[in-house]
């Protein structure tokens, strides 16, 4: 059965990834320039819009792949699936949950991740794909939060906040 749901009330889902590794400097994770006609350049975690009946962690994978290159091979947290009553429901324990409330119609999942592979020097909609130091990625929130988008300000004050950051 398809519901037909006014745009006025839709809500985009995404899946976003922290991809983290431990590298010859300390802790590193992977930020991209998000580069789209008529969205403002910001710098971002990886990740973009589940599809219709795709799974967040299948989501997670295919974004991932599309954005950096890279393939994600660990996801912190637990998932437990159960298929009953014509549907399949996928439980999870991500890193966090975002919604906008303001601006974007969206909410999101954030899952720490490691991954595997070379970075794209552009991938689906993102460019300057980098694996940034701990500190230089701190010092840059400090400095200048805006040059981040809001989702990915709001997951990095969380890692302040859990002294991850």
């Amino acid at each position: 059965m398809t519901i037909e749901v006014p745009r006025a009330h839709q809500i985009f889902v995404n899946a976003r990834a922290i991809l983290w590794r431990e590298g010859k400097n300390g802790i590193e994770y992977v930020v991209q320039m998000r580069d789209r006609p008529g969205q403002r350049q910001s710098l971002e975690f990886p990740g973009g819009t589940v599809e219709a009946h795709e799974s967040l962690l299948t989501a997670l994978r295919r974004e991932v792949r599309e954005e950096t290159g890279l393939e994600v091979e660990e996801i912190e947290g637990q998932a437990v699936q159960h298929s009953g009553m014509e549907s399949t429901v996928e439980c999870l324990e991500p890193f966090a949950v975002y919604q906008t409330t303001r601006g974007f119609n969206g909410m999101g999942v954030y899952f720490r991740c490691r991954a595997k592979g070379v970075l794209l020097a552009e991938g689906d909609g993102t460019r300057a794909i980098q694996w940034m130091p701990e500190a230089e990625l701190a010092n840059r929130f400090a400095d200048n939060p805006d040059q981040f988008n809001a989702m990915t300000a709001a997951v990095l004050n969380l890692m302040r906040q859990k002294k991850l950051l």
